[in-house]
């Protein structure tokens, strides 16, 4: 009885998703990321320099108020939520269900989406507000400040907590716990005690202590791995342009149109492309609005780069190295065809390497997702207690990923994810006229020869509704 109603729930959650991607939330993520790339005359192509210089700035590590993060750490932040499972088991999955044109279609999406980043992080600068002893801010809070929509706050703070601090949450605990299980032979239960109770240390230090782990780890694992795969890209140089060439083929091939596989293909590339960048799902502009900067654009910058550094690069090494190994095409999904691929190159070392991996990328997701969740529960309510008892939800769920199956949470994820986006895009797109003013105002700075700095009385139409500036 109960696993028929299982079945029936788990259908009807894909046929959900199925329609609310196909119809709803591609055409809105391409639509805005072509317009977005147009009205900012492609930021993310022209200004790659800027975003180098704003990453790594004066600012960048530190502040200009002592004890406030800055531009890395806040990158650091976001990237440690994109650079996760999906950029070991998702970029595996697209590949296997949708083929090797899959990582075309990421490729496209994250080039284009690099500019809906540029947008929505900047918007979360614009509107941050000051915490205890750091800012905060994200979509919730420039819809409500700059729509004037609070329900659309709520009902987006509502989906990124649902999201990101739970069903997010489970994905990772469980590819996590059951990585290390199978790896060392270990109780996939005790994994998790030890799991929860780590993360719990970190999440109780509060947005400084989540700041500092991240700066540390995340250029570790991402640096490791991204010279783990050129060792192997090197080791198998002639057939890297083989390779290359089947991922373009592939993407506009003949066969796949005619055998109706050219919408999966599609479809896998840019899904698992958002939930690998988050471009425009409005995650990222969350950890954005923590910096203390001198401009808005100079953070939209660096969460631009985050995106290419994420697909173009972190995303690119897994495919590379599941294309090189030809093992894409058997019944393997998944971090499972990831293991076996890194297998298959280093022997026995792959499988730990691939555990080592998973345990940075999981757990810095991890800790990523909880802050998204925190700054999201200070939107809907003031009190402390809600705070600790939110902290105390998030190591009951990370718990429960040692205990539970990915099924249902995997579609759980992708139609509140879906939702967010939508809900997401439409705000940004119709707040999008300051960031193009932002973005004149600081290139007139830049043709001066000056450092960007920015004042609200720049943006004389929307000064009030500004509060940090």
């Amino acid at each position: 009885m109960w696993e028929f109603v299982g079945a029936l729930i788990m259908h009807y959650l894909d046929l959900a998703n199925d329609l609310l991607w196909t119809y709803v939330v591609i055409v809105l993520l391409v639509g805005c990321a072509l317009y977005f790339t147009i009205r900012t005359r492609g930021v993310q192509f022209t200004m790659l320099g800027d975003m180098v210089r704003a990453m790594l700035g004066k600012s960048a590590t530190g502040s200009r108020r002592s004890g406030l993060p800055g531009s890395f750490s806040a990158f650091a932040v976001s990237l440690s939520s994109r650079v996760g499972t999906g950029n070991l088991a998702g970029v595996a999955s697209a590949i296997f269900i949708g083929g090797p044109g899959a990582v075309f279609w990421m490729w496209v999406m994250a080039l284009l989406g690099a500019a809906t980043s540029f947008v929505e992080s900047t918007l979360a600068q614009l509107y941050k507000r000051r915490g205890e002893g750091s800012y905060y801010g994200g979509p919730a809070y420039y819809m409500q400040m700059g729509l004037k929509q609070k329900w659309m706050g709520v009902t987006f703070a509502v989906l990124i907590i649902l999201t990101f601090a739970m069903a997010n949450q489970v994905v990772q605990s469980t590819t996590l716990c059951d990585a290390v299980a199978d790896s060392f032979s270990l109780s996939k239960a005790w994994v998790g005690v030890v799991l929860t109770v780590v993360t719990l240390i970190v999440i109780f230090g509060g947005i400084r202590r989540i700041s500092r782990f991240s700066s540390i780890v995340v250029p570790i694992m991402a640096i490791g791995y991204i010279l783990l795969a050129l060792y192997i890209i090197t080791m198998n140089i002639e057939q890297v342009p083989a390779v290359f060439s089947t991922i373009i083929s592939h993407a506009f091939g003949l066969r796949e149109a005619a055998g109706g596989a050219f919408g999966v293909m599609v479809m896998q590339g840019v899904r698992r492309g958002l939930f690998s960048n988050e471009a425009g799902e409005g995650s990222a502009p969350n950890a954005a609005a923590i910096a203390d900067t001198s401009h808005p654009v100079k953070q939209g910058l660096v969460q631009a780069l985050g995106v290419f550094i994420d697909t173009i690069v972190i995303c690119t090494c897994t495919a590379l190295i599941v294309l090189l190994s030809g093992l894409y095409d058997g019944d393997k999904d998944g971090i499972i065809l990831t293991t076996a691929a890194m297998e298959s190159h280093l022997g026995g070392l792959g499988r730990y390497y691939v555990t080592a991996a998973i345990l940075l990328f999981a757990y810095s997701t991890i800790i990523a997702n909880y802050f998204y969740g925190d700054t999201n529960i200070r939107y809907l309510t003031k009190s402390r207690t809600a705070i600790t008892i939110f902290r105390l939800v998030t190591g009951a769920v990370v718990m429960a990923g040692a205990l539970v199956t990915l099924q249902t949470a995997w579609s759980f994820v992708d139609i509140c994810m879906g939702l967010m986006t939508i809900c997401n895009l439409v705000a940004i797109a119709l707040l999008s006229d300051r960031v193009f003013l932002l973005l004149k105002n600081y290139r007139e700075q830049r043709r001066q020869g000056r450092d960007p700095q920015f004042r609200r009385d720049m943006l004389p139409k929307y000064k009030d509704e500004i509060e940090c500036w």
